[in-house]
C-alpha cells in the first residue's frame, strides 16, 4: 500500500523529448521519431503557424 514517493522512483527513465537536430528545441519525440515544434520526421517543411512565435534555430519566427 505505498502510494507515495517510494512508488514515484518507476517512472523515471529514458526521456520522451531530447533535443531536434533541425530546430534545436527539445521536443523531439523519441517514441515517434518527430519534434513538435518544427514537424522534423514528418514534414520538409518546417511547422509555422500564426499563433506561435517562438525562434527556431535561432530566427524569430511571428
Amino acid at each position: 500500500m505505498v502510494k507515495g514517493t517510494s512508488s514515484m522512483g518507476k517512472y523515471g527513465g529514458e526521456p520522451i523529448h531530447i533535443r531536434c537536430r533541425r530546430c534545436g528545441r527539445r521536443s523531439y519525440n523519441v517514441k515517434k521519431k518527430r519534434c513538435a515544434a518544427c514537424h522534423y520526421g514528418e514534414s520538409s517543411k518546417i511547422a509555422r503557424y500564426s499563433w506561435k512565435n517562438r525562434k527556431i534555430n535561432g530566427e524569430r519566427i511571428r
